[in-house]
């Protein structure tokens, strides 16, 4: 027997829900109750009391989940078993297969091995077409490099020179290199007159400039000039740079006068003294200053290691500047090779001593 609405509910005061958090099935079929004590077909009241039921059903059953791309299908004849032991252990495998799918997606991707990747395929695959084609690379001071192969490339990586020590002065190193210089018979040059006089003279040749060797053109054209021993030093120092490095060298400083050196010493801390034995060795011309800027990691090891063999050999000194970046290099006369044996028939050319 079903139960009427009490008629003093909406007779003497109309009715108020209660606002609690109820679902929406709830929500409806209390409205319907109230709609129920209405006047109204009873048919309709049915029909839409049926259809608030089917609402209230559809909105309560749970959607199935969405299915994923890495959602694995389980085995074969797990779902034909009714036996609750195959469910379970479908189920098993089922997580089993989709956490190594979730690992597999975690792992880079160049570290990923599936059943399709066998390592003699991933061994045979080919290189990059840039592995393989020949590289040749021109330049505006004349140089081209050679085209190299993919194999002598690699071959060449392993080739790299290790990086020597720095070459770093020191203030016995400068008091050698004038003792060395006294002992070679130099003098230091004393303003323009004198090495103008000493140019004319042939005591200073220019600097050989050439396409594996350059000078600095804020240089003034009577200081682009050394000793010849030095020329001969800077013209093979070049030609070797060149045929490994396909690059010039720059002359950054040569021959100073002992006035100019005054006045450098006043704009630059870092020079070294016009008068005394630590004085300059770019007052006798026998020095130069080689520029390190622009130079690769590779061609500076390079430099010291061919600077430091020379250097013990007593042939030259050398001390590696970080505030200019240069290898500043005083050449001695016993770079020059020795003197051959004396013949009467061809005429021996000599360099001019200081003093002649």
């Amino acid at each position: 027997m079903r139960r009427a609405f009490p008629a003093s509910n909406y007779r003497t005061k109309p009715y108020q829900p209660r606002y609690s958090k109820v679902s929406s099935s709830r929500a409806t079929l209390e409205l319907l109750w109230i709609l129920r004590t209405l006047p109204m077909r009873r048919t309709f009241f049915i029909l839409l009391l049926l259809a608030a039921l089917g609402v209230s059903l559809a909105n309560g059953t749970p959607k199935p989940p969405a299915k994923s791309h890495r959602a694995v299908a389980p085995a074969a004849g797990a779902h034909r078993s009714g036996s609750s032991k195959s469910r379970n252990a479908a189920k098993a495998e089922s997580r089993n297969l989709s956490r190594r799918a979730s690992s597999l997606a975690r792992t880079p991707r160049k570290n990923r091995t599936t059943a399709h990747s066998r390592p003699s395929q991933l061994d045979a695959r080919p290189r990059s077409s840039r592995h393989s084609r020949a590289v040749k690379r021109p330049r505006a001071d004349g140089f081209a490099l050679p085209a190299v192969a993919a194999e002598d490339a690699s071959f060449r990586k392993t080739q790299l020179l290790p990086m020597p020590s720095p070459l770093r002065g020191s203030l016995e190193s400068l008091v050698r290199q004038n003792d060395r210089t006294e002992e070679d018979g130099l003098e230091r040059i004393q303003d323009d007159d004198d090495l103008n006089d000493r140019i004319s003279r042939g005591l200073l040749v220019p600097v050989p400039v050439s396409a594996a060797l350059t000078i600095n053109g804020n240089l003034p054209e009577n200081r682009r000039y050394c000793r010849p021993w030095t020329a001969i030093f800077l013209s093979d120092l070049a030609r070797a740079h060149a045929a490994r490095f396909h690059a010039p060298i720059e002359v950054s400083s040569a021959v100073r006068t002992v006035e100019y050196q005054r006045k450098l010493m006043e704009i630059n801390g870092n020079a070294a003294g016009a008068e005394g034995e630590v004085a300059s060795p770019h007052l006798t011309g026998a020095t130069i200053d080689i520029a390190k800027q622009g130079m690769s990691r590779q061609q500076i090891a390079w430099m010291r290691s061919r600077l430091l063999t020379l250097q013990q050999a007593g042939k030259i000194d050398v001390e590696e500047e970080f505030r200019q970046a240069c290898f500043h290099i005083t050449v001695y006369k016993s770079y020059l090779p020795p003197k051959p044996s004396p013949d009467p028939s061809p005429v021996q050319t000599e360099v001019p001593v200081e003093g002649q």
